[in-house]
């Protein structure tokens, strides 16, 4: 197993520069690959969420430029953000937007990547202090006490909160939280810290039994495996407060099925395509979910429950191309997008976590 994780090192390494384009923007997926499934979904485009994890995954492995060139073009390139400091759904390459909703947890995770990236020498940001600047002042303007002013869209695309229910995911919450923290450590602001506090005590009131998915005049109580998320990377809440060991404990119960992890429960988006429509047959487990609990139990110090989410994907992978898909199927029909970035990165971050990482 050990070759397999070396050669899986060296994969993803290749995998994080086909994505990483020439002017800056970091694809999801690169389509125009060969390797990459005909009956997919198309997704080179600029998610600047799977973006930044996937910086995160280049500062642990060593690389260099794709960081700096994402950030320039954040700065540069997506649209609209000079004018609101803030990062929308997924963008064309060239910077224009693909698709227009709001997700908050977008800024805040380009957020502390940026901050990620320079951690050991924070002066280094100082060439980014105008992307932090425009992003930090983005989220709060676009924040009112308890709740965002605009319509915010979940990191899967798929729910809305609306303003005028005062209601926010979970997730977006503490993605913004981490950011505006990580901001403040680039460039000292107060209302940076403010807000991030006002928005961590909002995401405390989210806590019935487990962190619901989102939390307003109407609720959504249903159980989101981004809740750890909570943990690791935006780091709101430790791997052993007995909220977040409640609400693991849920994510096993209802969304791990024979070793996988799922989204939410009754999740049907597979990524698989039909022409120009979406089969939706029910989705599988997402393996960059498996090394999201990886990492919660490697920072939970529960090295045998990590282990065991990271080596059921590992035994389901390819041994000839060592790609790492969005989903893995217990049929051999359904066609998932493969290679994911954002699956790669994950087992980067799991691998250190679990201290299995070995460059070829």
């Amino acid at each position: 197993m050990n070759e397999k994780i070396t050669k899986l090192i060296g994969v993803t390494q290749d995998i994080i520069r086909d994505c990483a384009l020439e002017n800056g923007g970091i694809v999801a997926a690169n389509s125009t690959k060969n390797g990459y499934p005909k009956a997919a979904k198309n997704y080179f485009y600029v998610w600047p969420r799977d973006a930044a994890f996937a910086c995160i995954a280049a500062d642990v492995l060593g690389l260099e430029n794709v960081q700096e060139n994402f950030f320039n073009w954040c700065l540069k390139r997506a649209e609209g953000f000079t004018e609101n400091g803030l990062f929308y759904e997924k963008y064309y390459p060239n910077g224009l937007k693909a698709l227009p909703q709001f997700q908050p947890d977008q800024t805040g995770t380009v957020l502390f990547a940026v901050w990620n990236h320079y951690k050991e020498d924070i002066s280094g940001a100082s060439k980014f202090h105008e992307l932090v600047e425009l992003a930090g002042n983005g989220i709060c303007n676009a924040w009112d006490k308890d709740h965002f002013t605009l319509v915010t869209n979940d990191l899967w695309e798929e729910r809305y909160c609306f303003p005028d229910l005062n209601e926010n995911f979970s997730y977006s919450l503490a993605a913004c939280i981490k950011g505006l923290r990580c901001a403040h450590e680039v460039i000292p602001d107060r209302k940076w810290i403010e807000t991030a506090n006002e928005m961590k005590k909002r995401l405390d009131i989210h806590f019935m039994d487990y962190f619901i998915r989102s939390y307003g005049k109407i609720s959504d109580r249903r159980i989101d495996a981004s809740a750890i998320g909570l943990v690791y990377p935006f780091e709101v809440y430790e791997a052993d407060d007995p909220r977040i060991v409640a609400t693991i404990n849920e994510i096993e119960k209802r969304l791990v099925n024979n070793g996988g992890v799922h989204r939410y429960e009754h999740d049907e988006y597979d990524g698989w395509m039909y022409e120009l429509l979406h089969r939706k047959k029910g989705a599988g487990a997402w393996p960059l979910l498996n090394f999201w609990m990886v990492i919660y139990y490697s920072i939970k110090g529960d090295k045998d429950r990590a282990e065991n989410y990271y080596y059921w994907v590992l035994e389901k992978i390819n041994d000839g191309d060592c790609r790492i898909p969005e989903q893995l199927f217990e049929n051999e029909l359904q066609v998932s997008v493969s290679p994911l970035l954002w699956s790669h990165s994950m087992f980067v971050v799991a691998s250190k976590q679990l201290d299995t990482l070995t460059t070829p």
